[in-house]
This record gives C-alpha cells, structure tokens and sequence, in this order.
C-alpha cells in the first residue's frame, strides 16, 4: 500500500494480488492501472454489441458481445476493491464467457439443439454456486485453461475452411494478442520481484487486459463473419474510421 493513502475497502479479502502497488492514486482504486485498462474492452463489446444489433445477426453475438463487457466491469470491480466478492464478479464471468464460446463454435453441428444450452447453462449456473461458496487458486486457472483449449480446435477449422484473406487476418491478430497477452500476464505474474525493482512497472497485468479487450473483439468479429458465411449472407470485412474491421453482411431478400 502506498504510504499516506489509506483503503476505502478494508482489507485485501481477495485470494490473488498483482504487481501493482495498492492505493497509489486513490483510496477507492487499489490496482489503478489494473482497473482503467479495462475500459477498452468495455468500448470494444459496445462497438460490436452496436454491429451486431444494427444488422441484426443472431441473438448470441449481441449476448456475447454483452459478457464481454460484463466481464470487464467485473474486473474493474475486482481490481479496484481486492475483494473477494468482487474477484467472484470478474472470474465467474470468464467461465461463462468461455461457455458461451463454446456454443457459437460448436452449436452449428449440434444434432440435438435444445440439449447443448441446456447442458452448458447449467454447468455455468452449478460453477457459479459453487464458486460462491469455495476459494479456488490454481484449480480456477487450469478450469479456465481447459475451456480455451477445447475452442481452438473448431476455431482452426474455421480458420482453414475460411478463403477471405481479411478474414483470415482477423484470426492472426487473435492469436497475436493471446500470445502477446499471455506473456504480459506471465511476466507480471512470475517475475514480479524484479519488476517492482526498475524505475517504472511495465504495468504487464494492465496491458494483459487492454490486448484481451482486442483479442475478444477480433475472435467476436472473426465468429460473425463465419457465421454470415455458413447462413449465406455474403460478409465482408470493413473498417470503421479506418481502424475497426466489422463484419458487413447482404441478406438474401427473403429474410
């Protein structure tokens, strides 16, 4: 904690810390750089939430679009407080967000429709109760681990089947910014020591969540323009103000 500057919050009740001294700039914002480097992220799903509601594309990208902001607000919440309650708000929504991958990747070749939501809903509901109620450490990391893994094989299926050279650029910066990101949060993680040595924190939790805030966008954009594809609405990717690819789509007239 920085000296002269007391915590609104209590006592940290959460069972991770970051490399990032507490309470430097506020008393209500333990991780300061930890909790506004969530704001891409939050700006990014309202951007697609926007394309997706203004071309109306299907339900579950408006709602994954939504978790991926309320998973950032989670982590704003997380980060500015340390508490225990508030690490529950960032962590379960990840775990549903991964779940909610899950669907859009696998769902098209889902024989049984009713029964994939019903399944993984309830999964989420049982984890977020038992979440509640347990302290995880490692266990959560490799739960969450696990799930990310199970999206990359339908994900380089997509990759493979997919011709459309800026589409296909989409999933490169997808991975670029997980392995940029993953390295970020390691070296924060692992070699926090002789980082809090140097004359300034590269801040590399902070940065994590900015490169997840684009990672989430460009798997959420590249997921559309699959989907546009598979239901024959002729996608393409465009880029607002120059800078934001999103998915433009051609409905057949009939729909």
């Amino acid at each position: 904690m920085a000296d002269g500057i007391s915590s609104f919050w209590g006592p940290v009740t959460s069972t991770t810390e970051w490399c990032e001294k507490n309470y430097v700039y506020s008393s209500y914002i333990a991780e300061f750089y930890n909790t506004i480097s969530n704001i891409p992220g939050i700006l990014l799903g309202l951007i697609g939430l926007i394309t997706a509601l203004r071309q109306r594309f299907e339900k579950r990208f408006s709602v994954l679009h939504i978790s991926n902001m309320i998973l950032a607000i989670g982590s704003m919440l997380f980060h500015a407080t340390l508490q225990h309650v508030q690490q529950q708000s960032d962590e379960t929504p990840m775990v549903w967000e991964m779940l909610l991958y899950i669907y859009i990747l696998y769902s098209p070749d889902w024989h049984y429709r009713s029964t994939m939501p019903t399944f993984l809903f309830l999964y989420g509901a049982a984890f977020a109760i038992v979440h509640s109620q347990v302290r995880f450490g490692i266990g959560f990391k490799v739960h969450y681990v696990i799930l990310c893994l199970l999206c990359i094989p339908r994900m380089y299926k997509y990759y493979i089947h997919t011709n459309d050279a800026s589409a296909k650029r989409l999933a490169k910066l997808y991975v670029g910014t997980i392995l940029l990101g993953s390295l970020c949060w390691l070296c924060d993680r692992l070699f926090c020591k002789e980082i809090s040595s140097w004359p300034i924190n590269p801040q590399g939790h902070a940065l994590w969540h900015v490169l997840m805030g684009f990672n989430s966008y460009f798997a959420n954009t590249f997921l559309m323009f699959c989907r546009a594809q598979q239901l024959g609405w002729a996608p393409r990717v465009v880029h607002f103000v120059g800078l934001f690819p999103y998915v433009k789509i051609q409905k057949p007239k009939t729909q």
